[in-house]
């Protein structure tokens, strides 16, 4: 199966999704949003990543700052912060440059790995639509960026990774085209969210609208 372009999700919803599924249909299906201290660091940082929205050559490598990917069998599309192009036989060739080159993307994140997978699962799909585009060998591994240490993380791109983008993307899928929210699960990540005041999880303690009413009536009889 093939997605058309009108179908396609935004990529970064992927990271969303992981980190919560409402998260992602209240910004995604309902265009909500809200901006926080982490947010806004988080903007800067790829802002800085897409500066040059151009490609540079350094001895063997070549790096590429805010290229457009997409993927008609995911239905996805989006930007990479980076994206490296090595030199690999099993990579593709390169206009003007000698030799096969083998792109790797490069996701910039604030704050310090996490102890999710959001954040890799979005770097897996990238490199899953890269592989699609440029029809290239498998991309074994990726990198990811962290402000917060300065430092990148090397993140094997191994099946068990590929199949649950694979999975979680016909989900959103699915959600997408019913245009529904699920309800709210809270975990202590919450206090964390930027769009906890829009989502409000303490009510889902209170229990529903639909339960709310029945006690009341239950009351009264």
């Amino acid at each position: 199966m093939e997605y058309d372009e009108d179908e396609f999700l935004n990529l970064a919803g992927l990271q969303h999704f992981a980190f919560c599924r409402r998260q992602w249909a209240l910004i995604h299906i309902e265009q909500q949003w809200n901006e926080n201290l982490r947010t806004a660091e988080g903007h800067i940082l790829h802002e800085n990543a897409h500066d040059s929205l151009s490609a540079e050559k350094r001895g063997n490598l070549i790096i590429s700052r805010g290229m457009a990917v997409l993927s008609h069998r995911l239905g996805v599309n989006g930007v990479c912060d980076v994206v490296e192009f090595h030199t690999s036989p099993g990579g593709v060739p390169i206009f003007g440059r000698e030799g096969k080159w083998l792109p790797v993307p490069v996701e910039y994140k604030r704050g310090a790995p996490k102890e999710n997978d959001a954040d890799s699962l979005q770097l897996c799909c990238q490199a899953m639509c890269l592989e699609e585009m440029l029809v290239c060998g498998e991309i074994p591994k990726a990198y990811l960026y962290y402000g917060e240490t300065a430092r990148r993380t090397a993140v094997p791109l191994d099946e068990a990774r590929r199949g649950k983008v694979t999975a979680m993307l016909s989900e959103m899928h699915e959600l997408y085209r019913r245009k529904y929210t699920p309800r709210v699960k809270p975990t202590k990540s919450c206090n964390a969210c930027s769009l906890k005041g829009l989502c409000v999880p303490k009510l889902y303690r209170s229990g529903s609208a639909a339960d709310y009413l029945k006690k009341r009536l239950e009351e009264c009889s």
